[in-house]
C-alpha cells in the first residue's frame, strides 16, 4: 500500500511576524505509524523540499516517543527534507492521504488547487483521507461527486475553538477549524481539550488535536485493511 502525507510549505503566523508550519508529532506518529505497517509513505507539499517546521512542536514539552525517534532516523529526516512538490503527483498513485496539522494548512493548503483535486479525487475513489488537528481545514473547498461541500453530513472533528483559545491564537488564525467544518454542514464532534478523538465516516477519518495524530493514523490502516 502507497499513503501519501501532504505537509504544508507556510512558514509565517498571519501578521504577528511569528514562525509556523507542521507540528512535528503530528507528522512523526502518523509517519511510523505507516512504516510500521509495511507501507510505502510518500511526502509531499505545495513548495516542495524541506516543510516548515512549528518550532513550538519542537519544545521539550511536545516530545513524544515518536518524535524522538525521528530526531535519529536518519532516512525520516531525509524523507522530509526532500518532500515532492504537489503539482507533480498523480492521484491515481496513492492508495490513502494523510495530513498532519499545525497552523500552516490554515494559509496554503486550504486553497491549494492540486491538494483539493488529491483529495476530491481520492475521496471519490473511494480510499481513505485523514486528516489530524489544523489540517481537517484542508477540507474547506473540496468538494464530493455532487457538487456539494465534502463534508457535508459527515461525522468529523478537527482543531476546536476551545483549544484555539487556549493557545491565544483566535485573533490570528484565519478561521476556526471547528467553526468553519459546522458551516459547511458536517457533524462536529470533540471531547475535553487535548484529549484523544478520532471519527471516521466512510472514507473520511479526523482527528481532533496532537494526542489524536496515532489513533488518526490506526483508524486510517484499519479502514486499508478492511
Amino acid at each position: 500500500m502507497k499513503i501519501l502525507m501532504v505537509l504544508t510549505s507556510h512558514d509565517r503566523l498571519g501578521d504577528t511576524g511569528q514562525p509556523t508550519g507542521f507540528w512535528l508529532e503530528e507528522f512523526a506518529a502518523p509517519y511510523f505509524a505507516f512504516r510500521d505497517a509495511g507501507a510505502e509513505v510518500v511526502l509531499a507539499s505545495p513548495r516542495g523540499g524541506q516543510p516548515p517546521l512549528d518550532p513550538k512542536s519542537d519544545d521539550p514539552a511536545a516530545q513524544t516517543e515518536a518524535t524522538h525517534r525521528f530526531r535519529s532516523d536518519p532516512q525520516a529526516q531525509q524523507a522530509l527534507a526532500s518532500t515532492l512538490p504537489l503539482a507533480a503527483l498523480v492521484s491515481a498513485d496513492y492508495d490513502a492521504l494523510f495530513y498532519p496539522g499545525g497552523h500552516g494548512p490554515l494559509w496554503d493548503l486550504v486553497d491549494d488547487p492540486f491538494s483539493i483535486r488529491l483529495i476530491e479525487d481520492l475521496h471519490n475513489a473511494g480510499k481513505p483521507v485523514a486528516a489530524v488537528c489544523h489540517a481537517p481545514a484542508v477540507l474547506k473547498n473540496a468538494r464530493a461527486a455532487d457538487g456539494n461541500p465534502l463534508v457535508q453530513g459527515c461525522a468529523v472533528t478537527g482543531f476546536s475553538n476551545s483549544e484555539e483559545a487556549a493557545v491565544g491564537l483566535t485573533e490570528v488564525v484565519p478561521f476556526l477549524v471547528e467553526d468553519m467544518l459546522r458551516d459547511l454542514g458536517a457533524h462536529y464532534s470533540k471531547v475535553a481539550d487535548w484529549q484523544p478523538h478520532v471519527v471516521a465516516d466512510g472514507h473520511l477519518i479526523t482527528g481532533q488535536n496532537p494526542a489524536s495524530s496515532e489513533p488518526t493514523a490506526a483508524a486510517l490502516l484499519q479502514r486499508l485493511g478492511e
